[in-house]
């Protein structure tokens, strides 16, 4: 809409100044607002001092004047600046420069004002989507600032900022702290959320040994760690840096008029010179020239824009970037990620495998009253089986570190967690089944009673979802994940998934949407964790789950589902390829009926008072485009009851 904020992206040290960017630019753009809306005022004073008192002209043409020449300062700027720096956006700029030039000179006041408010409205909205990539980065910039507690040589700890941690360090991790920086575990045992950077959904078991990422939160336990990437080495400052790289290289998305702006305006400054030459008649040029100002081509693509936004927040969907407009009509193929997307990211039980032919509800009872003892996420989804006050009296509560708990219960000792528990404890177990996720057991007495098998469980919707874009013209569906490979298999068959790439980290979720791109794919990338941000960026469209998404992911995306209901995709497609209907149609009113009024006003058929006629009629056409617009928000889509939550029932071997 404006060679406003391209001026920043040319230089180099825009990336560094980002974040202040954005603020000069959020100031620029409140600045502008506020100054329309005054010159909006004025100009609505005007005319209802010219309906009220038609003697005093003076007085209605000195509001109108005044509101003109507030809103020409910002119009004649970025119309200048956009002959210094050409650029697409240049064009209407200078267009609208010139023609309220034009309108200046037949005294046509009321035009002149009214062009650059509704230009100044359309900056604000293309503003918006510059201002969101800059959160993401600084939100991921947060993320890597914390406190380590580095050992020093004589052993005591000391709290340092992790920027000042160098290879080589060691620093303790306490239950509940962010690992805070790349390194080797050296002493101790925990789990470790590895969700945010690698999107994992079970938690990684560490112990000595085991390399670990910054940014993983420590549940348990206590860790010794050698740090050996630190800042830009480390695997959350490549996520970083790649991002700041995929911000850059984001196409700028060209509107429709754009692509010909550069031969409109010779066009125009064609039609109006021959105009004049043949008539003589200054008022048809100009008339001309205020007829040809392209006020309802500016104004078809925010006012559609304006409606599309406001019927997806209607539906649960946030949009950060008027992205929809253009690319989500066109996408033809889909990248998801598994863990908090397709899945819900959270443990829970999947079957209970009995033994000793113990009936399901008490042991069910059993594991829930022990798991409610341990802050382990495995321990947390069983504790969740049932209510509180139906939990096992319990005492002499003892946690052993990474293995499982044990307590005495009215029936004997009893032991929940992993099969190695079971081995020091001298309990002898029956096989460990086969199974892609967590498993635990659960011993009472002496006696081992039972295999709990636990899995991240599927959104309900997820297949009807997928299946759904594949009728939107999305056949090419692609599972990337953190995950293993056999985990992914298993999700992947169950919504129907073709292509399967497990084990993936950040990078190599943005080579293989660059993959897409490259080979002439328009993917639709769609995530939660801080490891899909840059997927999000890169894909042609990014799409976020809301609930319990990082901000980070939030804020890289385009779109966001507040609700995460995955069925919302296909609503988002559907939404995006109406508002490209309207746009079109929008395109052609504003092209089709400025084109007949220039046509009009350059054989003089608009008689005497050419220019004013011109600009009356040069309005009505914008209120069409409105109006046009306005059916947008008609559009409604309520969706049918997903199919209970419920995981499936428990079944017992």
């Amino acid at each position: 809409m404006s060679a406003q904020h391209h001026h920043h992206h040319g230089h180099s040290h825009g990336h560094l100044t980002g974040a202040m960017l954005s603020r000069d630019e959020q100031r620029a753009a409140a600045r502008q607002l506020s100054l329309a809306m005054v010159a909006l005022g004025l100009l609505l004073l005007g005319l209802l001092w010219r309906w009220l008192s038609p003697a005093q002209e003076g007085v209605a043409q000195m509001l109108l004047g005044v509101a003109s020449l507030l809103v020409a300062v910002p119009v004649l700027r970025s119309g200048w600046s956009s002959l210094r720096h050409p650029s697409l956006h240049g064009i209407t700029d200078q267009l609208i420069a010139l023609a309220m030039l034009g309108a200046w000179a037949t005294g046509d006041l009321m035009t002149a004002a009214l062009l650059p408010i509704i230009m100044i409205f359309g900056h604000i909205l293309e503003e918006r989507s510059v201002i969101g990539s800059q959160e993401a980065i600084d939100a991921l910039g947060r993320l890597t600032r914390s406190q380590a507690r580095r050992i020093e040589a004589d052993g005591s700890v000391r709290e340092v900022d992790n920027g000042q941690l160098r290879p080589g360090d060691q620093v303790e991790v306490r239950a509940g702290d962010r690992v805070p920086a790349d390194g080797r575990v050296l002493d101790g045992q925990a789990s470790l959320d590895t969700a945010p950077i690698t999107g994992e959904s079970v938690p990684l078991e560490a112990r000595a040994g085991l390399d670990v990422y910054g940014g993983a939160i420590n549940l348990d336990g206590l860790l010794r760690i050698e740090v050996t990437r630190t800042g830009e080495e480390s695997t959350l400052g490549k996520v970083i840096a790649l991002m700041q790289r995929a911000e850059r290289s984001k196409p700028p998305i060209t509107r429709l008029l754009e692509r010909y702006a550069g031969r409109y305006m010779v066009l125009v400054l064609l039609i109006a010179a021959v105009t004049w030459f043949i008539t003589n008649d200054a008022q048809a040029m100009l008339a001309v020239l205020v007829a040809a100002c392209p006020c309802a081509l500016v104004l078809s693509a925010p006012a559609t824009a304006i409606a599309g936004i406001a019927v997806a927040a209607r539906h649960g969907i946030l949009i950060r970037s008027s992205a929809f407009l253009e690319e989500l009509a066109d996408l033809t193929s889909l990248v998801v990620d598994k863990t908090g997307t397709l899945t819900h990211g959270a443990l829970r039980l999947q079957s209970i495998l009995s033994v000793t032919g113990d009936e399901p509800p008490a042991l069910r009872q059993l594991a829930a009253s022990l798991g409610a003892a341990s802050s382990h996420p495995v321990s947390r989804a069983l504790a969740a089986l049932v209510p509180h006050d139906a939990y096992h009296p319990l005492a002499d509560i003892r946690e052993r570190q990474g293995l499982g708990v044990i307590a005495e219960t009215s029936q004997g000792e009893a032991a929940l967690g992993r099969p190695e528990l079971f081995k020091q404890l001298g309990i002898v177990t029956p096989a460990v089944p086969e199974h892609d996720g967590p498993i635990a057991g659960l011993a009472l007495d002496g006696r081992f009673r039972a295999w709990l098998l636990l899995a991240d469980s599927l959104r309900p919707e997820a297949s009807q979802a997928l299946a759904e874009l594949r009728q939107l013209g999305l056949g090419r569906q692609l599972l990337l994940t953190g995950d293993r490979q056999s985990v992914a298999d298993t999700v992947a068959r169950e919504v129907g998934i073709g292509e399967v790439s497990a084990q993936a980290l950040p990078e190599d979720k943005l080579r293989r949407v660059n993959q897409e791109i490259a080979k002439g794919f328009r993917p639709l990338v769609v995530g939660d964790g801080i490891n899909d941000s840059l997927a999000l960026k890169a894909g042609v469209v990014g799409v976020a789950m809301g609930a319990g998404g990082a901000d980070i992911a939030l804020a890289s995306a385009d779109v966001v589902l507040i609700g995460s209901d995955l069925r919302r995709l296909g609503t988002c497609v559907r939404l995006s390829r109406q508002c490209r209907r309207t746009l079109q149609v929008n395109v052609l009113i504003g092209l089709g009926w400025t084109l007949a009024i220039v046509a009009a006003a350059a054989f003089g058929l608009l008689g005497a008072a050419g220019a004013m006629i011109a600009a009356v009629l040069h309005n009505l056409s914008t209120l069409l485009v409105l109006a046009n617009a306005g059916r947008l928000l008609r559009f409604d889509e309520s969706l049918g009851q997903a199919r209970a939550s419920e995981p499936v029932a428990l079944t017992v071997a």
